[in-house]
């Protein structure tokens, strides 16, 4: 459980498309308990709801700007009801900038904030790297619309978006996907082990198992 009045350190584990994020993110549950909570994709929920996907450019951009609203809110929640002293995001508001039609700072005069301000709100960020296209992609999600390829190029995006994050740790893809989700855990781990005011946890402070 969180430490009373401490705020949870929020997470991001990011990804492109088919990177394996729903995966990881399960077995981080189950393997750290009552440590993590995990806030599900915004672009799931809404999508999966039956906000329009418009491939048009005003038709991403909407979809872009609600999309980082769910996520502000989602974050919101899971902060202030601080359950747990980690909260994993499956995504952050600066994915956004991935799939966003035009330049970064349109971006962020559109959804009213900055990167500064945005990459602040995260302790951490997972990337998983997304098969390349040769490798094989999982189309098994039926939000998921991407081409290999796409999939591909919005991996790259992710890795510009997040690239001026001073706690960033990028899992390589790999042939045999355990060895993958071994070296996210482990990631998570050493995230797992830091207490909200930043430093390492130790064997004997309170808290969950």
């Amino acid at each position: 459980m969180a430490d009373p009045g401490a705020t949870p350190r929020l997470v991001v584990v990011t990804g492109g498309p088919g990177a394996g994020k729903t995966a990881l993110l399960a077995v981080a549950q189950r393997r750290f308990g009552a440590e993590v909570s995990v806030i599900p994709e915004a672009a799931g929920i809404l999508f999966g709801g039956g906000f329009p996907r418009r491939p048009t450019d005003p038709g991403r951009r909407a979809a872009q700007r609600a999309i980082f609203a769910v996520q502000r809110q989602l974050e919101r929640l899971a902060t202030e009801e601080a359950r747990t002293p980690i909260v994993l995001c499956d995504r952050g508001t600066v994915d956004g900038l991935a799939y966003w039609p035009g330049d970064a700072a349109s971006f962020w005069s559109d959804v009213g904030s900055t990167e500064a301000i945005e990459l602040g709100r995260y302790a951490a960020v997972i990337h998983l790297r997304t098969p390349p296209p040769a490798d094989g992609y999982n189309h098994a999600n039926p939000v998921r619309v991407e081409t290999a390829a796409e999939a591909h190029r919005i991996d790259e995006r992710i890795v510009e978006a997040w690239a001026h994050h001073p706690r960033r740790h990028v899992i390589e893809e790999s042939p045999v996907f355990l060895d993958k989700v071994v070296r996210g855990l482990a990631a998570l781990a050493e995230e797992v082990r830091m207490r909200p005011g930043g430093g390492m946890k130790t064997a004997g402070s309170q808290g969950g198992a």
